[in-house]
Formats: structure tokens, sequence, C-alpha cells
């Protein structure tokens, strides 16, 4: 089983590592990064890269894909390129993901229309303009998408699909050996639960209003 996760410039870092920490860990299986050329690709702070060793072409029928998100994405938005390799690569893939406002490129390549996704809580009003059902959960499987909503929910993401590729064991182990067990210092990780004036700041300023 070939996974491919997709890179390009100014994606954000753990939108591509929560996956390939958890799902990467899929028994038997090839995680290959690919990008439109190969080499390193900058993550949206520009102090980290990670290397693409195959080019999109060099990958045409993963047997998962996997789209993160960051602020690079929107440029991306316009990318045939991209877009046409997420529809070719689709269309005999078994399972399709992303993270983050990756499921806005599954969505501009038309593979979410009438489907249940979600996103970064920022872009759902902006998913749904690309005729998603958008919805707040977490991690959301409609047949074989799964997409996941912010940056850190590609760890429960990869987890999730994990067990159901591998079964429920194996992505408990994984869970176990990564320690992944979350009890962070704030309960301010949702628009729901974080201060209001903080909600509406990055509201205000939010790319997905200006676009």
């Amino acid at each position: 089983m070939q996974i491919a996760i997709v890179l390009y410039d100014r994606f954000t870092a753990l939108d591509a590592v929560g996956p390939y920490e958890t799902l990467g860990r899929l028994p038997g299986a090839e995680t290959v990064f690919v990008a439109e050329r190969t080499g390193p690709v900058r993550s949206d702070t520009g102090a980290l890269a990670l290397l693409a060793d195959r080019s999109l072409t060099e990958v045409p029928a993963p047997d998962i894909v996997v789209v993160p998100g960051g602020p690079g994405q929107t440029p991306q938005m316009d990318n045939e390129v991209l877009l046409d390799w997420l529809r070719t690569a689709d269309a005999t893939s078994t399972w399709t993901t992303s993270v983050c406002s990756g499921s806005l490129l599954l969505a501009a390549a038309g593979l979410l229309t009438g489907r249940r996704a979600t996103s970064h809580w920022l872009a759902l009003d902006f998913l749904a303009r690309f005729g998603a059902e958008a919805t707040g959960e977490r991690v959301v499987f409609d047949g074989k998408y799964v997409t996941a909503a912010g940056v850190s929910s590609g760890i429960d993401m990869g987890l999730a699909l994990l067990g159901r590729i591998a079964a429920d064991e194996h992505a408990q182990a994984v869970q176990l050996l990564t320690e992944y067990d979350p009890q962070p210092p704030y309960d301010a990780g949702s628009p729901h639960k974080a201060p209001a004036h903080l909600v509406e700041e990055f509201r205000t300023n939010s790319r997905f209003t200006l676009r």
C-alpha cells in the first residue's frame, strides 16, 4: 500500500507530519511525500522544509492520498496541475483524505460535492461554497473520503483511519507508542470554548473571508 502526502509551498507542518506519524505506521505501507517538483518544500513558517522524494507525475495512483492545509493552500486553489492530479489519484485511491484547509483543495477538485466534510473552523463556510456539507466535527468519514478539522486533528484522523484499515488494536498500539494522551494546559481549542475576542479577531483577519 502506498500513502502519498502532498506538499506545496507554505503548507502547515503538523498537517502533514501528524498523519505521517500515525497513519504512516500502517504495516507494510510505503509513505512518500509528493509535490509538483522533487526537492525541499518549505512550510508556512519558512523555518522547516520536508523533502518531496517524488513528483506528482511519478505517483499517479497511490492507495491513500493525504492533503495538508496551510496558508499556501489558497494559491493552490487555481493550480490545475495539482487539482488534476487529485482527480486522477482519487479515481483509483482506496482512501482520499485531508487535514485542515486541505479539504478545500479536495473540494476545488470537485471531490467533496454533496459529501459531509470538515476543515479548520475558520474555513467551514468557505468549504460549503464548493458544495460540501460542512460540519464542525473533528474527523469525518463519508465513503472513502476522510477529512480532519484544524492542524492537530490530523493525528486523530491518522489513528482513526489506521484503525479502520489495520484494526483497532494496531491503532491503539501506535497511540500508546507515540504517547498521544492530550492534556492541554488550556481549554481553548475550539471557537466554542476560546475567549470570544480571540475568535472574533481571527474571524475578522481570516483569509477565507477575504477571498
